[in-house]
């Protein structure tokens, strides 16, 4: 991936708000990268663990967590989420109420 396309990435993840949420294909085309949903999520799961991008705040494209339940990276995302007010229901969160469209 081309540094100017993780730069634009790194922006849009910058822009949601908090206490709202996004897919990853919104973010690859708010990020100029058309069908490049998989390169998003490819670079989220490089970023560090100490990171302040808010990586959490982007879910699949049916509001669901992409991480496997119960799993150490699903529950540190669950509870970044409901700490910002997110309702997350069985691992989804609605995203008509939570949804952010940049």
């Amino acid at each position: 991936m081309k540094h100017d396309d993780q730069l634009r990435i790194y922006s849009v993840l910058n822009a949601i708000p908090s206490g709202l949420v996004t897919s990853y294909g919104c973010v690859a085309t708010l990020a100029q990268l058309p069908r490049g949903a998989r390169q998003v999520g490819r670079l989220l799961s490089q970023l560090p663990a100490e990171t302040t991008l808010p990586w959490h705040r982007v879910l699949r494209a049916d509001g669901a967590i992409a991480f496997p339940q119960n799993s150490p990276s699903y529950r540190r995302q669950l509870q970044q989420l409901e700490s910002e007010g997110v309702t997350v229901t069985q691992g989804r969160v609605d995203l008509s109420e939570f949804g952010w469209k940049g």
